[in-house]
């Protein structure tokens, strides 16, 4: 009896297993799903999708997906079953139709990274009101009166002091200019005047960013944690000693999230405050270095481009403002 009992128990687990690694691959869902592989059963595909990508282009996880099953596929990313879709105007309908039909949503572990309370977590009014917060900094009036001509300096110093270097790393080099010129702007950091290196935690934090979420040390993703949670500790300190002196001011982005703080009922926790200057300092420094970066791998490649920009450049040199031509013919469609 008690063998019998054993197998029976036995052949119940393998039945039961079956049967939840064909509800793995076949998830339900209201709709129809678009096809595509779940992977292996909890960790999904999400080696192949952290798997290093040497190239500029698409990935080679989404690239060959999308050849395999096209422009939208199912999979599984870090224990959760997602839909990717690699169609411009799906993706432009659904950031379009964002709060609408749409609702944003974040994994535990970008949670993590990026803080509980990160403004792509917040909805409704107080994600209006950071909004309006930030466009005082990054809207179009600024941009052209202010940040323009400050950006345009800090390119000139930074090529006349690359000049005089044998060699030059490119994107650290443009990674250091625009952190240096960003950090100013947002916080009032000056690196040749702090103890603390902010520009390292946060390359630390970048270099683990995409990586499998295992937190242990010697993992990339314990690094790009130990790198946030310094260039927090750095922010908090400055928040603090702004906090302790009413008197001081800066001028910069960080001056008005201290006044709301100070406000009898502000809007913003400390928590909110310092996630949100995280944020907006790697978001300014690091995608529009990869972004330089690239535009000046491809000009390099393509010195028609770059005799066309150059012929544009001299012309409006007299007006104190370079315009980009508009035309796509065949020397600027790359």
């Amino acid at each position: 009896m008690a063998y019998i009992a054993l197998r029976g128990a036995a052949l119940a687990a393998i039945v039961a297993l079956i049967h939840w690694v064909y509800r793995w691959r076949h998830p339900k869902c209201a709709g129809t799903l678009p096809p595509g592989s779940m992977g292996i059963p909890i960790i999904g595909e999400t080696l192949q999708f952290f798997a290093p990508n040497p190239t500029c282009g698409l990935s080679p996880f989404v690239r060959d997906r999308v050849r395999r099953y096209g422009s939208m596929f199912k999979t599984s990313i870090v224990g959760r079953p997602v839909v990717v879709s690699a169609d411009p105007d799906v993706n432009h309908y659904v950031f379009q139709n964002e709060g609408k039909l749409f609702e944003s949503w974040y994994p535990d572990t970008f949670t993590e990274i990026f803080g509980r309370d990160n403004v792509g977590s917040l909805h409704g009014f107080i994600y209006k009101y950071l909004k309006t917060l930030v466009l005082r900094l990054y809207g179009q009036e600024n941009l052209k009166a202010v940040l323009l001509a400050e950006t345009d300096a800090a390119c000139r110093g930074s090529l006349a002091a690359w000049a005089a270097q044998p060699c030059v790393d490119i994107k650290d080099g443009l990674s250091t200019m625009i952190f240096d010129l960003t950090a100013k702007k947002l916080i009032g950091y000056e690196p040749t005047k702090s103890s603390e290196s902010l520009r390292e935690n946060f390359t630390a934090f970048i270099r683990g960013l995409i990586s499998f979420p295992l937190n242990i040390p010697g993992t990339a993703y314990h690094e790009c944690m130990e790198g946030r949670k310094k260039a927090m500790k750095v922010l908090k300190g400055m928040m603090q000693e702004r906090m302790a002196d009413p008197e001081r001011k800066c001028e910069d982005f960080f001056d008005h999230v201290i006044q709301e703080l100070r406000r009898e009922k502000p809007l913003l926790t400390e928590t909110i405050a310092l996630d949100l200057m995280f944020v907006l300092l790697f978001a300014s420094f690091e995608t529009t270095a990869l972004a330089l970066t690239l535009g000046v791998k491809l000009l390099t490649e393509n010195p028609r481009v770059v005799d066309a920009l150059t012929r544009n450049t001299k012309r409006s040199s007299g007006t104190g403002r370079t315009q980009m031509p508009r035309s796509r013919g065949p020397s600027t469609s790359r």
